[in-house]
Order: C-alpha cells, then structure tokens, then sequence
C-alpha cells in the first residue's frame, strides 16, 4: 500500500527512513485494508511513535483489520469491556501455560489500540492512564480467581477459623493496586506495585493435607506473579513490584488483615503512608477489600493536621535527587527536577497532612486533588493551572517516551531521531519546541514544589550560635547562674522563673521517654519558640503558657513540625498567648487549633453569620448523618476554631467590643442551628415526624429560645447559653412513623438529645454548657414545653424577674413561623398593664438579694475591697434591671421598646422615648461598653470578674446616682 503524497509530506525528512521501516514491517497487515486519508494519518503517526506496534502488527497482521473492523481503534473502552473480553478469552482454558499465553497475546492486542490511540490523541492522557488501569485490574482479577479454583481443587478452600457460633467461612485473596495502577494512573509501560492480603488465619479443608491459609494464599500469590510478570515467547503482561509490601523483599508474600493492621500500626514509616494514599482494591475479594481499607485508613490519614507530612516528603525527595545525581536522571521526566515526581509531591502532601481532617483530600487520583488546592490550602488558582498543565505534559511525554519500545522509562532521549520522532509523536513542530515547553513546565513545578516543600537549606535560617546556646541552657550545661544571665540577655523580665520552668518541663518522665524522632522536633522548635518568647513584654509568663502547650503536644511532635515549618504561625503563637492566658489554655487543651494560626488573612478575619452558617454546613455535608460521633466532633473543632479568631482579633484590637459579642453570639447560633438539625433528623428517622394536626406534619414547629447574653446578642467566651425549648404541635397527636410515639414524647426527646450533644464531653471538649432554668417552673418543669403552656404560665404564674428575663429573649434557632407567634406573644406579655409601685418593688427586692449574695465582700482594710463587675453597687445587673424596669413599666403606650433584645439597642430606644435624658442613657452606655470591655479581657486571661476598688469610679457612681433616681426616689 502505497501512502498519500499529503501525508507524506507532512513526515519531517530526517523521519523518512524510520517510517519507511516499519512501514515494511507491516507490509503483510496493509495488504489487507484500505485506509483513509484520515486513518493514513494515524497509521503514520503510530509507525514513527512506536516501534512496538509495528512489531506487533508484523507478528500478528490479521490485529490491524480487526481493529479497524471492531471500530476499536475509534472508541473508548468501558471498564466493564476488558474484564468481559478476558471471561470470553480464557473461557475453557484448563492449563497454566495456556493461560499465560492467552494472557500476554490478549495483552499485546490491546496495548497496540492503547498506544494507537494515544499517540493520535483519539484520547486524552486521563482516558488512556484510566483504561490501561482497568485493563491492569482485568488481567489481574481473571488471572486470580483462574488459578485460585485450580488451587482450592489441588489443596482445598481456605477457611477461617470457627466463630463464636462454630462456623467457618470461605476466605478469598484481596489484592491491594498501589501506586499508579492505585490511583487509575497506570502508565503506557508501567510495573504495578501489589500487595496480597486475606481476612483471617485458618486453613484449607483438603481431602489429603490441610494448609495453612497464609501458606495457601502465598502460594497462590507466587502464581499470580509468574502468570503476569513471567517472560515467555509471547512475552509479559506487566512487570509485578511486591516490595511494598509489610517488611519488603524480607516479608511474606501475603499476610492477614490483622497482620497487615499490626504492622502498619506499630511499624508503618512515613513513606508507607504516602504509598498507600493510593492503595485500592485492585482484584479478589472486593468486599473483604473494602474493610481492608477501612482498616488502614487512620495510618494514612491522621485525624489531627500532620505537618510531619513536609518533613517525611523533604526526606523522600532528597533520596530521588541523591540518586538522580548518581545515576545521572536529570532528563528523567518522572524523577528529574520538576518532573512528575514533584507535582505527585506537592498533592499528597496536603493530602498527608488534612486528608484526616477533611474527606474530600482522600481521593486517589492526583488530578482530582490538585483542583481542591486553592479551597482546602489557599493555594492560588493560577498555580494550581500550571501545576495541571505540567503534569498533563510530562504524562504525554512519558507516554511518547514508553509507546516506542515498551520499555519502563522516563528518560528524554539524547539522540536526534529520538528527539525528532518523539516531538512528532507529541504534535510538535521540532524538538526544539517541545524541550522549550518541557522546561518551562518544570521549571514551574520546581517554583512551586519549592514554595509548598522547601529544602530545609532554604528561607531564612537562625542563628546557629543563638540555637547552640538554647540548646546548652535545655540539656543543663549550663550552670544557673549562667542560664539566668543569659535569658536576661534574651528578654526574659523574670529569668529564674523562666528557667524553672524549662527545668520542669526537662524534668517531665514524657519528655525523658520521647522517640528519637519528637526529640529531634522538639530541639528544632524550642530555640524559636525562646527567641519569641524572650520579644515580648511578660517573656516569663509568654514562655509558661507556651510551656504548658508544648507539654500538651510531646506525644504528638507533628505539632512541633508545624511550628518550625511555619515561623509566621510561631509568631502568632507567642504574641497570642502573651496577650491572653486564655488563648494558650484552649490551645494546649485542643492543639489541632494550632493550625488556625497558619494563615493571618482568616485568623483576622472572622466571617460573617451568613459565611459561618454555609462553612459549617459544608464541613458536616462530608460526615455521614448516621455517625453522631463525627458530628459532634465536627460542631466542637468548628466552634472552638471560629472562637479562636474571634479571640485573636479582639486581642490584637482588629475588632471591637460589640463586633466581638456579635460574632460570638452568631456562632452560636449557627452551631444550635446545626445541632436542631441533627437531633431532628436522628429522631424523625427513628419515629417518624410529629403531627401538628391529623396528616399535618411539623415542619418542626419548635425553637429554641435564647436569653441572657445569648438572647441580648452579648456572648462572652466563657458564656454558657440560658435556654428555653416550645414547640406547638397537638399534644394528643403522635409521629407519622412505624415506631410512633406521642408529640409530647417526641419533643422532650428532641430536647434531651439537643442539650446531649451540646453538653457531652468528647476529646474535644464541650460544645456550650446549657442552662434550662427559665423555662417554666424552672428546674421542676418540663424541659419542652407548648407555646401555649409557655403563655398560660406568663400570663398567671411567673414571677416579675421571669418577666424582667423575657425582656432579652429572642429565637435563635428553628422554625420561623413559631418565631413570629413567640415574638407576639413576648410583646403582649410584656405590655401587658402593670402596677408601677409593686414592679419597682419587686425588682429593687431581686437587686437586693442579689447584691448580698453574688457581690463582692471586702474582708479586712481598704485594701481588699473589689469592684464585682456584674454584681456590685453601680455595675453591670443595676443597669440591666434598669433597663428592664423601664421595659415592663412602659411597653403598653410604647411599644419600640420591645422591638430589641441588647441593652444597647434598649437604651437607645428608651432615650428616644425620653425616659432617660441623654446624658444619662449615654452614660449607661459607655459604663456598660466599659464594664463588658473589662469582663472580656479578664476572660482571656481566665480571670474572673473583679476589679481593684479604684477602678471604674466615675461610671460607678454614674450608675449608682440613676439606680437611686429611678429605682428608689
């Protein structure tokens, strides 16, 4: 068959002779199609990219017009169409060498179409890497259960061993596809790594000798490696790497579950959790395969945020560049600088490091991770498109380089009709072009793995005499006198206390027992956690609380690899804790807060409601509704972060007083949101929804009603929530569910279970400790109760000061048709007519005792009086009871006043109606800004409320002369 002119001319000169011989090589495969001006193309294309196809094609040249003839040239595969092929090949094969050669020739056959349609671009280098791993997982699956049905006829079945009931069940190999077959990533000419497992130990039930089940499936493991990896006169079907299994060369070829668990638990190094990120079930057992990977998972993926990642990956990558020096790859596509090796690099370390954390990072395929970059890690946009780029590149590359001798290499090549053909092969113009557009990808993975994985020779380095002498002072070679002078020179206002307190810490028998490797991290950290310390102002306090939360982490030295890998994040960790004792205690007490340091532009700037609300919402979407567990885990690590910038903000003066209450009360009010959410749902999938009337579901008809500091939008970070529960479906009806219960019932559950997952103590802590005692009849009532039964007991049966608390009441979460009838029903109960002489009474009399109870008591001289800012003469509850007073005493002609439920807001409105003159409304406004303003920054340094007597004097008595004016004149 004679070529077209067109076609010809198109063929670069010095490409000519090699089109020529393979053209010759398939002389007899021409002889019997006609092609195309379109497929000529093609053909010519293939012949100049791969010597291996035009092998092929002369050994087999009836392959070229079946291919042709079947359309498989022209089509994709499904994964289903490899395996069904394979069935139908080896279908009546009863002899091992049979299905070796059926194996390599079914191989052959298909790796001709593979390499076809790649080098033509009939597919992109994800269709091809995903079809080749489908067809990896074909050969591998058939090849398997052929000779695990000719093992269990020569020595019986595996079983396990009895159960608790006696019984024994079949056991099945489960292959385990690391690495690029993994993560459907399979190269043109690529080994696959494998891993053999089985579910548990037992043996065979043969009729003449009984195995052992790890004797039979290693057994069985050796064949399957001979049937695929074997070179025969038909040649191979994949190259079979077993090294990364337990132990390498030196362990067994298979292994149980429970062995492959121990192993990876007490064992497993770093560079085995990065390999078994790709780890799938390949062939075998899959639903055995499945638990399997269930199993291994907390290996791989560490609930905490695992900077350890940075340091392992920094480890494994100066192995590859030593032995890419030694062996010269620095044209290697794969392991070179910025070759394929680095973008694998820079995704699983994220992976590495929040896949615990974050589910959607557990994903195989390094293409699906790279786009969730900028999301997850805040990696730019534009850096994660070159990364993309680069990669799909180097991949084609790899391709052109492997499709022209099916040969496992990644080397560019260094002769001209080498270079040539394969810049033909991949669409360019010259080698000159295509070595212009490699370098300049790798020249971008470099920038970029540099930025995520920089050498530790890199960025700004400390002083190693500064360092050496930290380093002195921690091992005790130092004498005290010595140690002391020298904390001086750093800072250090209280230098004996400061070095008691590294004595301690050395001292500890945990830090006595550390591994070699946490305390290595920990004498990387500790000199730039005592530089820090000893810049700030109260450098012996700073370094305690530092102190106390290094403590906190010795068992868990990622932490410390946090740090040293991000200074800016060891920065913020000193300023914080120096400005709030509160601050270090939540960290220490939740350290995978630490991670919220990492970047100022979110530790500064909390979202807004409508931001936390969607956050919170996407970070639970990823948990499976029935694993309450998670969830609340989730809720706590969400509220304690959030509550941590606010923190951080209020500290460094980013927000104000009012702004901080609001952002503290918002987050509070999208986690009850959350929690009615799941409790509602945990409870309506077990009994059904309750029925407001007869086939009327609720749609809940209840809320949960927020006082206090919660309801008056003025959260503190201590802040318990005062809440009450109503709901308003028919109490004689019941849940529309196969296991009904009464609307009564249902409810009171509903609320047990919300004040459950808000109260329970989990390892992080609590969500909100809860207070129910204004509900109705307070501890003795019922813990839900009806809007109707709310307002009959307002109405006749509560007391003054339950009126005074309705004042700051308001809806904070549920159904929003229930909210406005709660609204109208506050706003009538506190405009309802009202004898002026016994509400002052009965609110100077609650003051009063009060007073004598909760306020401060001075025991001996001047000296000892505080100022309580809550309970005390002239402070926080006298101008609450005020406002409140003044609520109950007008609301009925004047109704603005209802209309807010923060002091701040009522004041204004109450100056408005001229019930205060604006000096004194001002006045209680700022001593009440005053007083909270106090109160917040006692909390972060986990004081309690009390000042010196001395303090706060003029709105003190500011305060005291309207109490006087309002209350007693």
């Amino acid at each position: 068959m004679t070529l077209m002119a067109s076609v010809l001319a198109e063929v670069p000169e010095q490409l000519n002779d090699l089109l020529q011989r393979n053209l010759a090589k398939i002389e007899t495969a021409l002889a019997e199609v006609t092609l195309s001006e379109a497929l000529q193309r093609q053909l010519v294309r293939a012949l100049i990219g791969s010597d291996y196809v035009a092998t092929q094609l002369q050994a087999h040249p009836e392959w070229l017009q079946d291919l042709l003839a079947t359309g498989d040239l022209a089509n994709d595969y499904e994964e289903a169409t490899y395996a069904e092929r394979l069935t139908q090949r080896l279908a009546g094969v009863d002899d091992e060498k049979v299905l070796h050669r059926e194996l390599r020739q079914f191989r052959q056959r298909e790796m001709v179409r593979l390499v076809w349609r790649d080098l033509n671009r009939l597919t992109d280098m994800r269709g091809t890497t995903r079809e080749l791993s489908w067809f990896a997982d074909a050969c591998i699956d058939a090849a398997l259960e052929w000779l695990y049905q000719q093992a269990c006829q020569r020595w019986g079945t595996p079983h396990s061993r009895p159960d608790a009931e006696g019984k024994r069940h079949p056991q099945r190999m489960v292959v385990l596809g690391m690495g690029k077959l993994g993560a459907h990533e399979l190269n043109l000419s690529s080994d696959i790594d494998l891993i053999f497992s089985f579910p548990a130990n037992g043996e065979t039930d043969g009729e003449r000798k009984n195995l052992d089940n790890q004797d039979f499936f290693i057994r069985l493991g050796q064949k399957l490696v001979q049937a695929l990896d074997n070179q025969t006169i038909d040649g191979f079907v994949f190259r079979v790497d077993m090294r990364l299994r337990p132990f390498g060369s030196a362990g067994p070829l298979a292994c149980s579950f429970a062995a492959m668990e121990g192993y990876y638990q007490d064992q497993g190094r770093e560079w085995e959790r990065y390999a078994m990120i790709k780890a799938r079930v390949v062939a075998g057992d899959k639903a055995a395969g499945a638990e399997l990977i269930s199993l291994l998972r907390p290996f791989v993926y560490r609930k905490y945020i695992d900077f350890s990642a940075f340091e392992s990956l920094r480890d494994m990558k100066a192995m590859i560049n030593r032995e890419v020096r030694r062996k010269g790859l620095t044209q290697n596509v794969k392991l070179g600088a910025g070759g394929i090796r680095e973008v694998e690099f820079i995704a699983q370390a994220f992976q590495l490091i929040r896949g615990g954390r974050d589910a959607e990072l557990q994903q195989r395929e390094l293409l699906n991770i790279l786009p969730q970059l900028p999301e997850k890690v805040g990696m730019p946009e534009d850096a994660v498109k070159e990364l993309v780029d680069a990669y799909t590149l180097l991949r084609n590359v790899e391709h052109g380089i492997q499709a022209i001798a099916d040969k496992q290499t990644q080397e560019l090549p260094g002769d001209d009709e080498g270079r040539a053909r394969l810049a033909f092969a991949q669409g360019e113009a010259s080698w000159d072009a295509l070595a212009t557009a490699l370098d300049q990808h790798r020249q971008s993975v470099s920038r970029h793995f540099a930025d995520v994985i920089a050498p530790a020779d890199e960025g700004e380095e400390q002083d190693d005499d500064l360092r050496s002498e930290w380093l002195t002072l921690w091992h005790g070679l130092m004498d005290d006198e010595d140690a002391i002078g020298f904390l001086q020179e750093q800072g250090y206002d209280q230098a004996p206390e400061a070095l008691k307190a590294l004595q301690d810490l050395k001292s500890l028998r945990t830090v006595q027992m550390l591994q070699q490797v946490a305390m290595e991290r920990l004498e990387a950290v500790l000199p730039l956690l005592l530089t820090a310390a000893g810049q700030v102002d109260n450098a012996a306090i700073t370094l305690e609380r530092v102190l106390v939360l290094v403590q906190a982490v010795l068992r868990r030295s990622a932490y410390f690899v946090l740090l040293s890998e991000n200074p800016a994040a060891l920065q913020q960790l000193v300023r914080l804790c120096s400005a709030s004792a509160w601050f270090a205690e939540q960290l220490s007490k939740q350290p995978v807060l630490l991670d919220e340091l990492i970047d100022p532009r979110t530790l500064y700037a909390p979202p807004n409601q409508e931001t936390l609300r969607a956050e919170l919402r996407l970070q639970l979407l990823r948990i499976p509704e029935d694993d309450i567990e998670q969830l609340m885990e989730t809720l706590r690590y969400f509220k304690h972060a959030h509550m941590l910038k606010v923190a951080a903000s209020d500290i460094t003066g980013v927000l104000p007083l009012m702004k901080v209450s609001d952002y503290l009360t918002w987050l509070a009010e999208v986690v009850l949101e959350a929690v009615l959410e799941i409790a509602w749902r945990n409870l309506t999938e077990k009994h059904g929804v309750p029925q407001k009337a007869p086939g009327v579901p609720c749609d809940p008809d209840f809320v949960i009603v927020g006082y206090g500091k919660v309801g008056g939008i003025e959260l503190s970070y201590g802040s318990d929530l005062d809440l009450v529960f109503l709901h308003d479906a028919s109490p004689n009806l019941e849940t529309d569910g196969d296991r009904s219960i009464g609307n009564s019932v249902f409810f009171n559950r509903l609320g047990q279970r919300i004040i459950h997952i808000l109260n329970t103590f989990t390892p992080s802590g609590m969500l909100y400790e809860v207070d129910m005692r204004l509900r109705p009849s307070g501890n003795s009532g019922l813990l839900v109760s009806s809007l109707k039964a709310f307002d009959d007991y307002q109405q006749k049966d509560a007391w003054t000061w339950e009126h005074q608390a309705l004042v700051r009441a308001r809806v904070v979460a549920g159904s929003p048709a229930l909210a406005e009838r709660f609204e109208q029903l506050r706003q009538s109960i506190l405009s309802a007519p009202r004898d002026e002489a016994k509400l002052r009474e009965d609110v100077v009399e609650m003051r009063e005792k009060m007073r004598q109870h909760l306020g401060s008591k001075a025991t001996g001289g001047t000296e000892d009086r505080v100022f309580h800012l809550k309970q005390d003469r002239g402070g926080i509850v006298d101008i609450e009871f005020m406002v409140q007073y003044l609520v109950l005493r007008h609301a009925q002609d004047k109704p603005e006043l209802l209309r807010w439920t923060d002091n701040i807001r009522i004041l204004d409105s109450i100056e408005a109606e001229e019930l205060l003159s604006a000096e004194e409304a001002e006045l209680l406004r700022e001593a009440y800004k005053a007083y909270r303003a106090a109160g917040h920054r006692l909390s972060l340094q986990n004081q309690s409320g009390v000042l010196g007597d001395e303090e706060m004097t003029e709105y003190r008595r500011g305060v005291a002369e309207i109490w006087q004016r309002v209350m007693l004149d």
